[in-house]
């Protein structure tokens, strides 16, 4: 099987890098991808591997069945690649810029499709060996309004319910040949803050006629930064940053009303649910000391990615077997960024791993969100060998 699989890697490297820059010239935003979902449909078509276009709007889901199941048991795997692109102009040194003013791959999910696509091109060629089944999400609007939650919402892990979840993302950090692996809490949860405080407005010369909203905020703000140092333990992490403050119109007039904005990170449930609470009671209580009103509005977003260990291993061991040991890096330390694979990762076993695509030679060094970034395609075979071989060890699982 393993030569089998080498043979398909040459077979179909250069069609991946053909297939990666296709996308790459025509890229499309979140909740607008729909030239993007017809083109991963022709694709399908043209292997012959079933699939439902139109989940959450945009989104693919197609299906391998595999026809030497045995056991009452049939395994289910699923390979996730995200599919939107970035509002930025392309500023990268490539042959095939994006043509979309103003839209850019820029976070890399071309390279994921691809990728994506590749495997299931690969996995379906073995379909009459397979011993369960293999889903592919093709999925929208990972940068913008969780498309992972819609999918799931639409049933994209049942008929047949899905055991495990794969997912990857290219990392200009690490050299192409390398993976990076988390155990456990990977990325952090997010959620948008916004809070008003309210005052009486008065005149600059005569403060003791009004109360001050922006004397309240000042407070509010450092009461506010003592909640990572002084409420959650040196162990674990934890972010509350408020970006922005709004409040009056004139230098000599004290104002109604400021507004501020800002976002929370965090690692898992517990202490997610308890910095809310927090929060909420330094926005009602600090403000009442003043004579004023606080209140707190809340946008819950992206959940913490957590991934499973028993996946990891199972990753780890493909990867130490293609790569090599010398080839695979443990972080021990999460990232405070989000990832709405953290959707799937909630649901079923999964691994969400970085693929190396650093080369320096050729200037794929800048991160992503940036208008530079681009990648060693070299990467796209090794992405597909990894995501091939890890399918084929999970469904023996």
């Amino acid at each position: 099987m393993r030569v089998k699989i080498m043979c398909d890697m040459e077979n179909i490297s250069e069609e991946l890098i053909n297939i990666r820059r296709e996308f790459h010239k025509d890229p499309e935003l979140g909740g607008y991808e729909f030239k993007t979902m017809d083109r991963i449909c022709s694709y399908l078509d043209s292997w012959g591997i079933e699939y439902k276009k139109g989940i959450a709007q945009t989104g693919v889901c197609a299906i391998v069945r595999g026809k030497n199941r045995s056991g009452e048991k049939n395994i289910c795997v699923g390979v996730r690649a995200d599919i939107d692109a970035l509002p930025l102009k392309e500023e990268a040194d490539v042959d095939f810029k994006s043509l979309n003013d103003g839209a850019m791959h820029a976070c890399g999910h071309d390279a994921h499709t691809a990728i994506a696509l590749g495997t299931a091109k690969v996995i379906k060629s073995m379909e009459d060996t397979l011993k369960g089944d293999v889903k592919f999400f093709f999925q929208p609007a990972e940068e913008t309004t969780g498309g992972a939650e819609r999918m799931i919402s639409e049933g994209v892990l049942k008929n047949p319910d899905v055991d495990y979840v794969l997912g990857l993302h290219v990392d200009t950090g690490i050299n192409t040949g390398t993976v990076k692996l988390k155990y456990g809490k990977m990325m952090a949860s997010s959620d948008e803050i916004t809070i008003r405080v309210s005052g009486k407005s008065t005149h600059g010369a005569h403060p003791d006629k009004g109360v001050d909203p922006l004397v309240i905020a000042a407070n509010l703000i450092m009461s506010l930064q003592s909640l990572v140092s002084r409420n959650i333990s040196p162990l674990n992490q934890a972010v509350f940053t408020l970006g922005t403050i709004h409040g009056g119109t004139r230098g000599n007039i004290i104002p109604d009303e400021v507004e501020m904005t800002g976002i929370l990170r965090t690692l898992d449930p517990e202490t997610r649910s308890f910095m809310k609470k927090r929060i909420g009671e330094m926005v009602e209580n600090v403000p009442k000391a003043y004579g004023g009103e606080g209140k707190l509005f809340i946008r819950e977003s992206y959940m913490a990615l957590i991934n499973s260990d028993e996946a990891v291993d199972s990753v780890r061991s493909v990867a130490e077997k293609i790569l090599g040991e010398n080839n695979i890096l443990i972080s021990h330390e999460p990232d405070m960024g989000t990832e709405d694979f953290s959707y799937f990762a909630a649901n079923v076993k999964s691994c969400f791993f970085n693929l190396g695509c650093r080369n320096e030679e050729i200037g794929a060094v800048y991160p992503i969100h940036s208008n530079r970034f681009k990648i060693d395609e070299n990467c796209l075979a090794t992405g597909v060998q990894l995501q091939v071989e890890n399918v084929l060890k999970l469904l023996e699982s």
